[in-house]
């Protein structure tokens, strides 16, 4: 009966978009007055509880509660991800052997920090200009959200068709269901530093200079060294995860021009060279 109710609600229902923009605009500000980490829009600390404050905002306000009713209270759990470098977000479903499923709601940290700084491009997230990172944040969780509400009404739920763009664009006006938020890659080519550059760095007191193999939440770069294994073009490599800030290029002048394009708080660590261990 809950199950009907909500596929009826989100078939259905299109609040307009004076609504739409009061509710979130209280919810966000409901999550600045309430959170003890999350104080001001552009916040440099979060908690898991933060997103399980948003989920009781919007699931009574948008959907009557219905998602939270269904659920209960031990099937839905919540994650900050540093390691997620691309996608604003990931909601999971997952099987158990007593047969209901339970689900995950995962936010990428890394992203959410990246962006809005004073030379920042413009981020958006569903299609909408976020000002700042709780704009981006309530974007996120409202696509995140959709997700959600579908694969408790249908068992899936698929950002691409139109069932899940319809509800998108009526209950929250998203125009879009992908995100141009601002990842490792891009902040990397800002400096010049794209895959393929050589680039110097201090590893325990030492310069190294290598190949930047791969760009994630760290640069993986490859400095030759004989007691490596082999690659395949037949050179032995030691592989150095290092923090994007501490990479300088090795001939700045061939730099490329940038394409456009519940524990502890999570917040901005400070991070190191790791070597990875043979």
């Amino acid at each position: 009966m809950l199950r009907r109710t909500l596929s009826r609600v989100l078939l259905e229902r299109d609040p307009g978009a004076v609504l739409i923009a009061d509710w979130t605009r209280r919810i966000g500000e409901g999550l600045l007055a309430d959170s003890p980490h999350v104080r001001e829009p552009n916040f440099t600390r979060i908690h898991t509880a933060d997103l399980d404050r948003l989920f009781a905002a919007y699931d009574g306000r948008f959907l009557d509660g219905l998602c939270g009713r269904i659920l209960g209270p031990d099937r839905l759990r919540f994650r900050l991800s540093r390691r997620m470098t691309r996608a604003g977000g990931k909601t999971t479903r997952i099987e158990t052997p007593q047969g209901a499923p339970r689900f995950e709601i995962a936010v990428a940290t890394t992203i959410l920090f990246d962006g809005f700084g004073e030379d920042a491009r413009e981020v958006t997230a569903c299609g909408l200009p976020c000002a700042n990172r709780l704009e981006a944040l309530q974007r996120i969780f409202e696509h995140e959200l959709v997700h959600l509400a579908e694969y408790l009404c249908w068992s899936e739920s698929h950002c691409g068709r139109s069932r899940f763009q319809g509800i998108a664009r009526r209950i929250f006006l998203h125009r879009a269901h992908t995100h141009q938020l601002i990842t490792r890659p891009e902040r990397a080519a800002r400096g010049g530093i794209v895959v393929g550059s050589r680039v110097i760095f201090a590893f325990r007191g030492r310069p190294l200079t290598g190949r930047v193999n791969r760009i994630t939440k760290r640069a993986t770069v490859l400095v030759e060294d004989s007691r490596a294994p082999r690659w395949s073009d037949g050179r032995r490599y030691a592989r150095y995860y290092v923090p994007l800030d501490q990479l300088r290029l090795v001939d700045p002048a061939s730099a490329r021009t940038p394409k456009k394009g519940r524990g502890k708080p999570e917040g901005r660590g400070k991070p190191e060279v790791r070597r990875e261990h043979a």
